[in-house]
């Protein structure tokens, strides 16, 4: 049907708040009308920011740890690409986009958290096996469910409790696609960071012009320090982390850098002094040597067992929260799958218009039996018991912890699926264990299954995200939840890739690898409990009653847990770019310039994500294609790590600079 075109004026008043007895939200496309969404142009710009960010995203996360969401660069994109062609009525083309090009955030995140331990574990048991299409499948299957199982909850977050989630995320893409549609011009302050950005992480990946990290080594009595007091100092001066910092805002940063520092330098220092006697007890695959260890190792071997643990019960309290959200979302889906023929679904608002509930729960039977057939065939060597015992865990797991990956992206804009990933590894494994599988054969299924979950439960989260940025504009969410698989397909296999070429080029293990902190953490639970070795439960145990004295206190266990187990070099930066936040947001009187200055620093931070994760996948391609211009002498040594603070210092000041710019 011919479009004419509408004059877009921004969102409604009431976009943001609790609606009215009586009042509806009306939004930007009329539910009364069809509006260009699906076309080629759409599918095929989405899928190609799919593999792009894909791509960037996996080398991010395994190199710091953290996944940048994808959402907002490739909003920014998408209108650019839009304003260029002069292209009218584009707003719901660039939501599919958006949203198909999204994908790669999620499934990125999903893997990498969990299938590089594989090839931790194989550099310590060479019979481990670990071939593309374990980490495909794994990825593919655990997003699919992710979407299956996301769907029937829908109406609830993004609906039912319209104006009482923030959906922080949402709410930044959305104003992108809305202000792109009036003819904005956020593009080009996300351009120029993201060439700086670029530039200086390219520098330090390819040509090591300066040391990445920062440590207090430098200083005078540094090393002595941190032999005798077990203390020292670390912070990451790339610009991408920055840029991580920055999204993640001060309060949280804060709380992550609080658990840090709780481990660092309180914790770390204090475990010498216990003696072998107690640390055996704490840990049973300890072996002595505490005294001579390096900060680094002591963290690795004891104090990053209590992050994990308080992860895991920052889960379980989580769900334990959300337990109403799950019956009611249920129940809803429940009357419509019972009570709506043809003749209800065609009165029902294009714009509230899902995929058909009698086709999610054919599609939730068929990817289980995939993923059934998968684990039988491709993971447990056609061992029926383990096959099955294998897909309820991870069955009932992804579906329970899905409303709490959906409630975490809804209020704080943050997924905790590496947390919630960690406790059904250890559920998994104890599980697998009592029915008989066990050694390298029971890691390589309790981490598999572990992948499964992790991507289903990071699919339900960033899907969550992208279904609001729908109801917001007003398109239809039955086209973005069918598109949405086809960008989980791509995004997989673009991933299996990805992961396998870096193993490669740098490897996980050893000397100058990937830091894949969060697969370290899954490969340092499963190992002593596939091995027979014990586990170190009572550290655990510390960090359970933590979270639990945590959340009695009001402060989120789950983002201080974190802190806990990520490297101190990777959280100090989280605080710095927090601090810039908001100290650009905070300068002035009148609160809509600190608005528009906070929003260009958005721009920015993105930027330098975006960037940076681009250009350090061609510094990896270079190198895996036998190109290495490190001086790793001159990388190593304390001039490098004082040019590396000059450079950071700069890009600091960079940032505030051209935040402050920002004008309402």
């Amino acid at each position: 049907m011919e479009q004419q075109e509408e004059k877009i004026t921004g969102l409604p008043e009431n976009a943001y708040r609790e609606l009215k007895e009586g009042e509806e939200y009306r939004p930007i496309l009329s539910p009364q009308r069809a509006y260009p969404e699906v076309n080629l142009r759409s599918v095929g710009v989405g899928l190609l920011m799919a593999i792009l960010f894909s791509a960037a995203a996996a080398y991010l996360g395994l190199k710091v740890g953290q996944v940048f969401e994808a959402a907002i660069p490739i909003a920014i994109i998408a209108v650019g690409l839009s304003s260029a062609s002069k292209r009218k009525n584009a707003l719901g083309e660039n939501v599919i986009i958006q949203s198909i090009g999204a994908s790669s955030g999620v499934i990125v995140a999903g893997a990498i958290f969990t299938l590089p331990a594989l090839y931790i574990l194989q550099a310590k048991y060479p019979d481990i096996t670990v071939n593309f299409m374990q980490v495909f499948l794994s990825s593919l299957l655990g997003g699919v469910l992710g979407i299956l199982f996301l769907i029937p909850f829908r109406k609830y977050f993004v609906s039912d409790m319209h104006g009482k989630y923030p959906f922080p995320e949402a709410t930044a893409t959305t104003q992108v696609l809305v202000s792109g549609e009036k003819g904005g011009s956020q593009a080009k302050p996300l351009v120029l960071a993201g060439l700086i950005g670029g530039l200086y992480d390219f520098l330090i990946a390819t040509f090591g012009t300066w040391a990445e990290t920062f440590t207090s080594r430098v200083l005078p009595f540094g090393d002595l320090i941190a032999e005798k007091a077990k203390v020292v100092f670390k912070c990451n001066v790339g610009a991408a982390v920055l840029g991580l910092g920055y999204i993640v805002g001060l309060k949280y940063a804060a709380i992550i850098c609080a658990g840090s520092a709780l481990v660092w330098f309180v914790i770390v220092p204090l475990l010498p002094l216990l003696g072998d006697g107690a640390l055996a007890a704490l840990n049973p695959t300890y072996a002595g040597g505490l005294q001579g260890m390096a900060p680094e190792s002591i963290f690795t071997e004891f104090a990053r067992h209590i992050g994990i643990g308080g992860i895991a019960m920052a889960g379980i309290i989580g769900i334990v929260k959300s337990w109403g959200i799950i019956k009611s979302a249920v129940g809803l889906a429940t009357k419509e799958l019972k009570g709506k023929g043809k003749d209800a679904n065609a009165e029902v608002k294009r714009t509230q218009r899902d995929i058909s509930m009698k086709i999610i729960s054919i599609g939730v039977i068929i990817a289980l039996v995939a993923t059934f057939v998968f684990f039988f065939v491709g993971v447990v060597d056609f061992n029926l018991l383990y096959a099955v015992v294998g897909i309820l865990v991870v069955a009932v797991i992804a579906f329970l912890f899905t409303t709490v990956a959906a409630n975490a992206i809804a209020i704080v804009g943050t997924n905790p699926v590496s947390g919630m990933t960690l406790m059904t590894l250890i559920l998994a494994s104890v599980i697998m264990v009592a029915v008989g599988l066990k050694g390298t054969a029971g890691m390589v299924a309790a981490l598999i299954m572990g992948g499964v979950v992790c991507t289903a439960l990071s699919m339900a989260g960033g899907f969550v995200t992208d279904l609001k940025i729908g109801y917001w504009i007003g398109t239809t969410p039955a086209k973005q939840e069918t598109w949405k698989f086809l960008g989980t397909l791509v995004s997989a296999a673009t991933v299996g890739g990805v992961i396998m070429i870096l193993n490669k080029t740098y490897g996980f293990v050893g000397d100058n690898a990937l830091v894949a902190p969060q697969a370290n953490a899954m490969a340092a639970v499963i190992e002593p409990l596939m091995m027979g070795a014990g586990a170190p439960w009572l550290l655990y145990a510390v960090g359970a009653v933590l979270a639990l004295v945590l959340t009695w206190c009001g402060i989120p266990a789950l983002a201080f847990a974190l802190g806990m187990f990520i490297p101190l070099e990777l959280n100090v930066p989280l605080l710095v770019g927090g601090a810039i936040s908001w100290y650009v947001s905070t300068r002035s009187k009148d609160q809509a310039v600190n608005t528009a200055r906070q929003e260009r620093g958005t721009l920015l931070a993105s930027g330098f994500i975006a960037g940076g994760a681009l250009m350090g996948v061609v510094s990896a391609a270079m190198r895996f294609g036998g190109l290495n211009f490190v001086n790793d002498n001159w990388v190593e040594s304390n001039g490098a790590q004082w040019v590396a603070l000059a450079a950071y210092l700069l890009l600091i000041a960079y940032l505030i600079w051209d935040s402050m710019r920002g004008k309402k």
